[in-house]
């Protein structure tokens, strides 16, 4: 006999969104959705800020895996479950299957983020690491699904959890009155999908916005070939997002319910992160950022002065990655910059230098000699120098100080 659950194709109603609500309630938490000052500043907009990224696995996920493990029959939640997952539906199911007493097993890529690894395993999950992608960790996921008899679970398209993640639109409605959008990412589509149906159903003129990164935008591709479709994908930053293809069930619900579909750069998603960080006091992975960084982009003028909520989706980066990613934010925004400078070699040239750019308020971070490929002048001296500004135009005015004092400076690759 085979347990795992392939999915048929089934469009669920209002109503299982609302009975997946009394079935996950008390076992997952009513996250707040609040206003939010500085990015209202920043976007033009009134933001409010629904924070999945304070679920106890730190996203989403939960709501859909308690609703899908809630409904298995006896027998199969002493056999168990499988899943393949980046990181955050493994977690949920994880978390949830120790709660109700079902054994876990979660495949995840080769490169699944350490974090994520680890925060399964110490929840009680068995976990495989198996394939480069997605696909091929979803392919091996049912194969062993099939030998031991344990029941998959679809982190996007089974209709369990669309119903589940369906639970954040009726919470939304509930806490933001008058609401104009939402913005929600999208990877499978699963959570677009159950939210579109919830706010719809109840706030019919309510814009649904999905926003999913340039690297792997599948959500795109389906609807311009109006059906679910493959499609090749690059890593991003957004790595919850990155599924090549959206489910079929989640398609048919969200597609005719989405207004716009916006599409972010991986520099846009770094800002966003560090936006978050710095405004929100928050710490959110790249998926979650997404929202905000559609608002950020210039794509939604439409929505200046609406009441906005975006979905903060989950919280699960690896500290390592948040560090780059800061980093890699600051460069975008002109804060952290790297030039050359060209100074002589004799005493005190490093020393004017080092002064010339500590008057304009910027801040060395780093300073490395490179005397042996300087060129032919052996009284000259390149210089690398990082440094900390206020914004472009601050790095702009402290190259033409460092020009007028005689220093030529030039980017550094």
């Amino acid at each position: 006999m085979l347990a795992a659950r392939y999915i048929e194709l089934h469009v669920i109603t209002l109503k299982e969104v609302e009975e997946a609500r009394k079935r996950i309630e008390g076992a997952v938490y009513y996250s707040p959705c609040q206003p939010s000052i500085p990015l209202s500043e920043i976007t033009g907009m009134e933001i409010f800020c629904k924070l999945e990224n304070l679920q106890r696995t730190g996203s989403f996920k939960e709501r859909g895996a308690r609703n899908a493990l809630a409904q298995l029959p006896p027998e199969q939640q002493k056999r168990g479950v499988i899943a393949a997952s980046a990181g955050n539906h493994a977690q949920a199911l994880a978390y949830q299957g120790k709660l109700l007493g079902i054994p876990a097993t979660v495949v995840m890529p080769k490169h699944a983020p350490l974090i994520k690894i680890g925060n399964c395993q110490k929840l009680g999950a068995t976990v495989i690491l198996h394939g480069k992608d997605f696909a091929e960790a979803k392919a091996h996921a049912h194969s062993i699904g099939e030998e031991r008899g344990l029941a998959y679970i679809d982190g996007y398209d089974d209709p369990a959890i669309i119903a589940g993640q369906g639970t954040l639109g009726l919470e939304i409605v509930e806490q933001v009155p008058d609401l104009d959008a939402v913005i929600v990412p999208v990877g499978g589509a699963g959570l677009l999908a159950g939210i579109a149906l919830a706010v719809k159903s109840l706030r019919p003129n309510v814009k649904i916005v999905a926003v999913e990164a340039e690297h792997v935008a599948s959500f795109s591709a389906a609807i311009q070939k109006g059906k679910s479709v493959p499609i090749s994908i690059s890593p991003t930053l957004a790595d919850g997002l990155a599924i090549a293809q959206v489910g079929a069930n989640a398609f048919e619900i969200a597609a005719p319910r989405v207004d716009r579909t916006i599409t972010v750069t991986e520099e846009q998603i770094a800002v966003a992160i560090l936006r978050i960080v710095e405004l929100e006091k928050g710490v959110v992975e790249g998926a979650a950022a997404t929202p905000l960084a559609a608002c950020l982009s210039g794509q939604l003028p439409e929505l200046a002065r609406k009441r906005v909520v975006l979905l903060l989706s989950g919280g699960n980066i690896d500290p390592n990655v948040l560090s780059r990613v800061v980093e890699r934010g600051l460069v975008a925004d002109g804060r952290l910059c790297r030039f050359n400078a060209i100074i002589s070699d004799r005493p005190g040239g490093l020393a004017d230098l080092t002064a010339q750019i500590a008057s304009t308020g910027a801040s060395i971070k780093q300073v490395v000699h490179d005397r042996a490929f300087a060129g032919a002048d052996v009284s000259a001296v390149h210089v690398l120098c990082t440094v900390e500004t206020r914004d472009r135009q601050h790095l702009t005015e402290l190259r033409a100080l460092l020009k007028d004092h005689g220093v030529e400076t030039f980017d550094s690759n």
